[in-house]
């Protein structure tokens, strides 16, 4: 026969004193909790949370100073970026155009002196072949061939010059310049200049006698109508 239910047989009594003694401790520290919150601060708390403030400012300004300086360097690495990449851009520009313009021109120049060189070679061989024409040596029997020959001489020595002329413009300019006459002195006006007083009352007297002339013209028209 089974025997009767006992709850109390199932209690912890110990657990359940442990149980009652958390709660009055969590009661008695909400109620600290609620007093210390419900109480006016006091001058001491005050003065720290003042100077935990102080503190939180310098280091923020302190923070603030760092942070400025990095951006500040950065800004100037940034500047000096933009300034090399954009000098590296112009200074490749003026250059390879300057390379392109130089080549051209070194090329210009060294066709034209070889040119001129060659020029200068078949100017001397024409001036060594004029001067070799000796006209004092022909004789009657060669005299109309020697001529012909001579004549010869000096049109290929013509077409050499005209072919050097149309190359180069400077012997133009030199020819032109050896050719112009020298201007005359222009020296303006020759007025009649007087050599003694006696020729210069005569052109007075000339310049004169046609007023005079009139004047007395007119004072015996008045007094014959008197």
């Amino acid at each position: 026969m089974s025997t009767e239910f006992d709850a109390s047989e199932f209690v912890d009594s110990d657990f359940e004193t442990a149980r009652k003694n958390s709660l009055q401790s969590a009661s008695v520290v909400r109620a600290s909790l609620a007093a210390e919150t419900s109480r006016a601060p006091t001058r001491e708390e005050v003065d720290g949370k003042v100077t935990d403030m102080q503190q939180k400012l310098a280091e923020l300004k302190r923070t603030q100073q760092e942070l400025e300086r990095e951006r500040a360097a950065l800004e100037e690495t940034r500047r000096r970026q933009m300034e090399f990449t954009t000098g590296r851009q112009e200074m490749v520009q003026h250059l390879t155009r300057g390379v392109s313009l130089l080549e051209e021109a070194e090329f210009a120049a060294r066709r034209d002196a070889e040119q001129m060189s060659k020029t200068l070679i078949d100017l001397r061989e024409s001036l060594v072949k004029v001067q070799s024409v000796q006209e004092q040596s022909w004789t009657k029997d060669n005299f109309n061939v020697e001529l012909t020959r001579g004549l010869t001489t000096i049109e290929n020595a013509r077409m050499e010059w005209n072919s050097a002329r149309l190359k180069f413009s400077l012997l133009d300019g030199a020819l032109a310049a050896e050719a112009e006459p020298s201007a005359p002195v222009n020296p303006g006006p020759q007025w009649f200049v007087p050599k003694n007083y006696q020729e210069l009352c005569k052109i007075g007297l000339a310049l004169t006698w046609p007023i005079a002339l009139t004047g007395l013209a007119i004072v015996l028209a008045l007094f014959l109508r008197r």
